[in-house]
């Protein structure tokens, strides 16, 4: 294989990986918007929790707040917020 052979074969190889690339962009994009919603949800969490002493309200880590905090990320951890607030 010769040198010409070779630089065409890694300029489609990088055709081919950019356009994975490009396929799959939106889908990672979402990924990585829940990912960082569900990381600043139970950020928050913690920082409640650690702040129970001052303010005597803390939520549990249970899997049900588990869940909906990794789904819903920070709107899920307001609604836990909520709701204790309202029901208990």
């Amino acid at each position: 294989m010769g040198l010409t052979e070779k630089i065409v074969l890694g300029f489609l190889c990088a055709f081919a990986v950019l356009g994975v690339i490009r396929l799959f962009s939106a889908p990672l994009r979402l990924a990585l918007k829940v990912l960082i919603n569900t990381l600043l949800g139970f950020a928050a969490l913690f920082v409640i929790n650690l702040a129970s002493g001052l303010t005597g309200f803390s939520l549990g880590m249970n899997l049900f707040n588990a869940l909906v905090i990794g789904i819903l990320g920070v709107p899920g951890l307001v609604l836990l917020v909520l709701l204790k607030i309202v029901f208990v």
